[in-house]
């Protein structure tokens, strides 16, 4: 196969190549881009991903052309991706990437981690009319990635963190967006308060990390699951059960490159390229037709979403 991408299935896309000094590094480490897969038959969306975040150590230190990047994933069967917001620097580059390609739509927000620095600094509330007025955009379809991370923020952040989540959860239905969850190591709080603040129509579950119950939540609630690498991870037990009671409607895909590769590149940088890979082991771990598959995850994609042909 061969495109306007330098796409080959088997090679590492040439837009994912950095100079011969920096290949020499990545050779040498063996952790740079990964070989592209075989094109998906039925085309999907990444339904998060961070074009702005540059690989740093895990490829040498650079970036990759937002055009390229896309014609890459396009390549590979991801006919458009979500680029998410965590920070005001990053959500502002992501209402200039959805204006620059149409492939693109975007999320906004302060990232769960970032609330509580921003409240004892006291421009919380700053940042979340930005935040606000950056979600205008027609092409900003969702606030996020915001929730609760319990995992890096100790227990003296967290009533700003609930703070801010229930804050981002106002701007979205407001709006009338979908609400991106970030949710790491706080399920039941992360239940709990979308349940008191009232959900959103729309709710994601972004890099989907729960159980069985979690899932069984998401089923009940018609809240989407979006799983990321790690479900092709052989010990990620609780992400393989959640998918296979996962009412199949709710399901979306996502690469949260460049982190999370998923096997049997684990600990090599991600992109969106990359999506065949997650998005064939849950076939084969669901025991359906790639193909069946590829349809419900776009469909279920546009419905979270909007089209994104729309303005």
């Amino acid at each position: 196969m061969i495109n306007r991408s330098g796409y080959f299935p088997g090679s590492t896309p040439a837009a994912y190549l950095p100079s011969a000094e920096g290949a020499a590094t990545v050779r040498h480490k063996g952790k740079g881009y990964p070989p592209a897969p075989e094109p998906l038959p039925v085309p999907v969306m990444d339904n998060h991903t961070h074009f702005d975040f540059p690989a740093g150590d895990i490829a040498g230190d650079f970036t990759v052309a937002l055009a390229a990047a896309l014609d890459a994933a396009e390549a590979a069967g991801v006919q458009g991706a979500v680029q998410v917001g965590t920070d005001l620097e990053s959500s502002r580059f992501t209402a200039s990437a959805v204006d620059a390609d149409p492939r693109l739509l975007g999320a906004v927000a302060i990232h769960p981690n970032d609330a509580p620095v921003l409240a004892s600094e006291g421009t919380l509330e700053p940042a979340l009319a930005e935040i606000e007025a950056l979600a205008a955009h027609p092409r900003i379809r969702a606030i996020g990635e915001t929730g609760l991370d319990y995992f890096r923020t100790g227990e003296d952040g967290r009533e700003r963190q609930h703070y801010s989540f229930r804050r981002h959860i106002d701007i979205a239905k407001r709006l009338g967006l979908a609400l991106q969850i970030h949710d790491r190591d706080a399920h039941e709080d992360v239940v709990r308060l979308l349940k008191e603040e009232g959900a959103p129509d729309t709710v994601v579950f972004h890099c989907f990390s729960g159980d069985r119950e979690l899932a069984r939540t998401c089923n009940e609630n018609g809240w989407y699951m979006s799983f990321s690498g790690t479900v092709t991870f052989k010990n990620s037990h609780g992400l393989h059960e959640a998918l296979s009671i996962a009412d199949r409607n709710l399901l979306l895909v996502e690469t949260d490159a460049p982190f999370l590769t998923p096997h049997p590149h684990r600990g090599r940088p991600n992109a969106s390229y990359m999506v065949p890979y997650t998005v064939r082991s849950m076939a084969d771990r669901m025991g359906v037709d790639l193909s069946e598959l590829g349809a419900g995850l776009a469909s279920n994609t546009v419905r979270a979403y909007g089209s994104w042909a729309e303005q």
